[in-house]
């Protein structure tokens, strides 16, 4: 079957780990015509913007994005282009396998655990009011008017909004995935002894819709208490349902549990789009000296072509990640015992070595 599928370089190290990562997919002979499209810092120089509406209007008709990292640049448009992609085309889960892969530098060998992150709301919402401005004293003079708890006048406001909606359809969304992937529990994670009204809620939806699936365990965690335990005893979770700003965090340390950010892979899901990318930033001290380890990038691939239907060729991918890596030998500085050690390669080499494996694994 033939898919079309838009690809967004990205800028920084985006280029070469996209490079890289479209070479495994070819391949693989998955027959994928690359739409390739522009946001960043390439996007502002060709289009003036740094989410043009050809690139939006490419993922819409496509339903399917490939996206490598991309540096919002400082004091300039969208707080962030991640986000805006995210809020634009209402992916509103985002999920973030952290699953051991022998060879790397992790600790914690037999880790496997997804985070499901709320994408489109939280403290991430973009409602903000800046120190100073007349809006915003006349809203600290309404809460105080309003609030026993009263607001300093000099302050700045970020406001936290949790809905029913989104966090009934983000909850649904990880028990469901927990189900169809034969996980055996699902964690929501949350502040509601402090945030009774934002978080409590969250926690109530949870307990509603997690009796609605019996045959998957439930349970919730405070986020300051789930951080202790995931450093302590990782293997005790599985799938973590989570709002915004605590599913951006925790994924950053779920990703250092198996290795770092370099293996960690992401997916941005929505009703019918979905945009598939790397956990980790563009990098741009980086850019041009193939060094950096293109593997985050090629499993986010991995986690398309799932989404895809193309399941045979997503075991066949990551099979040859996990073998490049188990050996060690062609493999980027940041998986080697020390990061200074002269035998690391580059990142289209380690793309080469990966792709070795999966004619290997073809041939089979």
């Amino acid at each position: 079957m033939a898919y079309r599928v838009s690809l967004i370089p990205g800028d920084g190290i985006g280029p070469e780990v996209s490079d890289a990562t479209r070479a495994c997919i070819d391949a693989l002979g998955v027959d994928i015509n690359w739409d390739v499209v522009l946001a960043g810092e390439p996007a502002l120089k060709e289009h003036n913007s740094l989410l043009p509406e050809s690139t939006l209007a490419s993922i819409r008709k496509n339903k399917v994005a490939l996206k490598g990292p991309i540096t919002t640049p400082i004091g300039k448009g969208f707080r962030s282009i991640n986000v805006a992609l995210r809020h634009e085309l209402d992916l509103y889960a985002c999920l973030r396998p952290a699953r051991y892969m022998e060879g790397t530098n992790s600790k914690y060998p037999g880790t496997d655990l997804v985070i499901v992150r709320e994408n489109s709301e939280d403290l991430y919402a973009g409602v903000e009011f800046a120190v100073n401005e007349p809006k915003t004293a006349a809203l600290i003079d309404y809460i105080n008017g309003i609030s026993d708890k009263k607001v300093r006048k000099d302050s700045a406001i970020t406001i936290k909004p949790i809905s029913i909606f989104a966090s009934e359809r983000i909850i649904r969304f990880a028990f469901e995935y927990a189900r169809k992937e034969s996980r055996k529990k699902v964690t929501c994670i949350h502040k509601a002894n402090i945030m009774k009204c934002t978080d409590g809620l969250f926690l109530s939806k949870f307990r509603e819709i997690a009796a609605l699936f019996p045959n998957i365990q439930a349970n919730d965690v405070i986020v300051d208490n789930l951080t202790m335990q995931l450093v302590m005893r990782p293997k005790e979770f599985d799938v973590l349902v989570l709002p915004n700003l605590y599913g951006d965090i925790v994924s950053d340390l779920c990703a250092g549990l198996i290795g770092g950010l370099g293996i960690a892979p992401g997916a941005n899901i929505g009703e019918t789009i979905a945009l598939f990318e790397p956990v980790h930033g563009a990098a741009p001290k980086y850019t041009g000296k193939n060094k950096v380890n293109p593997t985050a990038t090629i499993l986010s691939a991995m986690l398309m072509l799932k989404y895809l239907g193309e399941t045979e060729k997503a075991v066949i991918l990551e099979k040859a990640v996990s073998s490049v890596i188990k050996e060690g030998k062609f493999v980027t500085y940041d998986l080697k015992p020390t990061r200074d050690d002269p035998s690391a390669v580059g990142t289209r080499e380690m793309a080469q070595a990966i792709i070795k494996e999966i004619k290997k694994e073809l041939k089979k």
